[in-house]
């Protein structure tokens, strides 16, 4: 039998990482975990099959290159400016804090200057992957505070692509820094950048799109692939930089052009298999003896990046304008490490600057702390809740966030809607219609936006996380509506909304029956609860298709909806009366009809139009100028565009269109 070196290192690493991957995921954990452990597993310092980490490690350069790669595809200058404020500021002090801090804490330990500086710069930058799961598992990826978190760890990718850019300056053989090697570098760097950015981005989408009208997908599969490594390779080999920048300038050319979405989906499995070999080869490096010899250090590395971290960013928010719900959920999503911080520890390794059991405390601490992230988010409400205690700090926290100027004049029997989504959105539309005064609290700031554009008063923030709804005159509003899905944060809004006004009329909504009864015992006076609601609608047709009256149709309906949506309170008995009262009045309908241009009516009064002697139907309303005119005496004239109410049944009402010509 032929020996396949590489196929077998290749077979085991994959099949140990999926066995790693599926567990980790079982347990609910970051699929990377398992990779580590998988790597640690087939490793030289545990026991059993041991992998050639020479042959592992050269394919996991391709792994960093398809990671980079991926990195600039999807990298958005658009999503960092959007957040810009707290993005670009905060992502600079985070990371040259914690690179001093780190710095610090290995100077406590004997290490070199360089080598504390790798400490420093791995733990300051944190893993796209887990913080996007984490968002995501959390439902907070598309709300302000995701984006916001999304924003920093973009600037945070930038500096790290800069760090390994600058990273071989450290490696002089000397010891000592020079300025001269720094420009030479950073020369080399830019001017691989300008002319990728100047004649790349005109010919990589040309070759691309003349690659794609072959209809080939094996080329523009292989084109992709030539563009890739080509593009880092041509980086390392002529102008001296990481292939992980040629990669990263590769990824972030082709993202504008309008086949990305197809080049990211093509190029997606190479990099999802490279990748899963990286973490893998990473893993190898970690010698479990010497962490469980240095615990202690493994320990104060963990608490810097996990603890350490969101505390620095928890800090540097009393500096920005946002609320403090936004500033915790980036505090927690950025306590952990995580690609940048290995391929930053592992350029140390190449250089000579970082040693293999310094590297394995770097990588401990970033398995740990991946380990710990998932649980984080869910203290958030607990965090929140301990911050509130501390008055001074959490007014603090709170105060710089930007209010709106509101016109608090026409903020007088109001209506406050919270959350402009879908429901909302309609909900704002009839109440502009009906000209009545009307308040938004949206925590999308594209909405917020949206609205302030359309001159709609709005308020920017999180109603049921923050001070922002003590500014919505609830004292003197008629009426909140809060369209928000999560019952947590709806429970917040109605407990703060009575709190303020017990008067206040309160509209919810909910997704549970559990919820509804929560709900209502905090003081909402009317409850939505979404799913029954559908099914209600569902009824209301199939009654009105049997030809039962509109009118007690939905009286039958609102015995449903009568005392939080709880069927069991309707008995047999009322069942049968309403049934009974459908049954009586079956046939009986009330409509409104219009009177349009050209109707016989037009000008007659209602004693000479003598409807009820030509068709039955009873005249019992009149609508004009939106005025409304109940039982209109027999000398009322009706003029065009009044809208008439009838009573009868359908025969009647039937004969009325005739009369009317509708």
């Amino acid at each position: 039998m032929h020996e396949l070196p590489i196929l077998i290192n290749i077979t085991l690493a994959l099949v140990v990482a999926f066995i790693g991957g599926v567990l980790a995921r079982k347990i609910g954990l970051p699929t990377i975990v398992g990779y580590l452990l998988a790597g640690i597993v087939i490793g030289p310092f545990t026991p059993g099959f041991v992998g050639d980490a020479n042959t592992i490690q050269q394919l996991a350069e391709l792994g960093v290159i398809f990671l980079m790669f991926g990195v600039g595809l999807h990298f958005s200058f658009k999503d960092l400016w959007r957040v810009r404020d707290i993005a670009i500021p905060g992502a600079l002090l985070q990371t040259a804090i914690a690179s001093l801090i780190g710095l610090g804490l290995s100077q406590l330990w004997g290490w070199s200057i360089p080598a504390g500086l790798i400490l420093g710069l791995a733990v300051s930058v944190a893993s796209t992957v887990v913080l996007l799961r984490g968002l995501m598992d959390n439902s907070l990826l598309n709300t302000t505070h995701g984006q916001a978190a999304v924003g920093w760890l973009v600037m945070e990718d930038i500096l790290s692509v800069i760090i390994l850019i600058l990273l071989p300056t450290l490696a002089s053989s000397s010891g000592s820094f020079h300025w001269q090697t720094l420009a030479i570098t950073l020369l080399k760097a830019i001017a691989f950048v300008s002319i990728m950015f100047f004649v790349g981005v005109r010919l990589i989408p040309w070759l691309l799109e003349r690659i794609a009208f072959t209809k080939s997908r094996e080329l523009f599969i292989l084109a992709i692939l030539a563009i890739t490594l080509g593009t880092a390779m041509g980086a390392s080999e002529l102008f001296g930089v990481s292939l992980a920048l040629g990669a990263f300038v590769a990824g972030a050319i082709i993202s504008q052009s309008h086949l990305s979405h197809q080049v990211g989906a093509d190029v997606f499995a190479f990099r999802e298999a490279f990748s899963v070999l990286f973490f893998v080869s990473i893993g190898m490096l970690v010698n479990p003896l010497f962490l469980w010899q240095n615990l202690g250090q493994v320990a104060w590395l963990t608490i810097l990046v996990v603890l350490g971290k969101a505390t620095i960013v928890t800090l540097l928010g009393l500096f920005f304008p946002r609320p403090a719900r936004t500033i915790l959920v980036i505090a927690i999503g950025l306590s952990q490490m995580g690609e940048f911080s290995f391929i930053i520890g592992q350029a140390g390794i190449s250089l000579n600057l970082l040693t293999a059991n310094q590297y394995s405390l770097i990588l401990a601490a970033a398995l740990l702390s991946i380990t710990i992230n998932p649980f984080m988010y869910k203290l958030l409400p607990i965090l929140e809740k301990y911050l509130r205690r501390i008055p001074i700090f959490w007014i603090r926290l709170e105060s710089n966030k930007p209010l709106p100027e509101i016109d608090e004049q026409k903020l007088v029997n109001h209506v406050v809607v919270i959350g402009y989504g879908r429901a909302g959105q309609h909900i704002v539309d009839v109440m502009i219609a009906l000209e009545i005064p009307i308040l938004v609290i949206e925590f999308d700031a594209e909405n917020a936006e949206l609205l302030r554009k359309r001159n709609v008063p709005a308020l920017f923030g999180d109603a049921g996380n923050s001070e922002i709804i003590n500014h919505a005159r609830l004292d003197k509003a008629r009426v909140l509506i809060t369209t928000v899905p999560d019952e947590t944060t709806a429970s917040m809004i109605v407990a703060a909304g009575k709190a303020i006004n017990p008067n206040l009329i309160m509209i919810a909504r909910s997704a549970s029956e559990e919820g509804t009864r929560y709900l209502s015992n905090l003081g909402a006076d009317h409850i939505v609860l979404t799913e029954l609601e559908g099914g209600l609608e569902l009824l209301n047709h199939t009654l009105l298709t049997l030809n039962f009256p509109l009118q007690e149709i939905q009286q039958y309906l609102e015995a449903f909806r009568h005392d939080s949506y709880n069927f069991a309170n309707l008995s047999d008995a009322e069942h049968r009366s309403l049934h009974d009262l459908l049954r009586v009045v079956k046939g009986i309908e009330i409509i409104w009809v219009e009177i349009k241009e050209g109707s016989p009516l037009i000008g007659k009064s209602l004693v000479e139009a003598n409807i009820r002697s030509k068709t039955g139907a009873s005249v019992i309303a009149l609508i004009r100028n939106k005025k409304l005119i109940p039982n209109p005496t027999s000398m009322t004239y009706l003029s065009l565009e009044d809208r008439i109410g009838l009573i009868g049944d359908q025969e009647q009402l039937l004969a009325v269109h005739q009369l009317m010509d509708l």
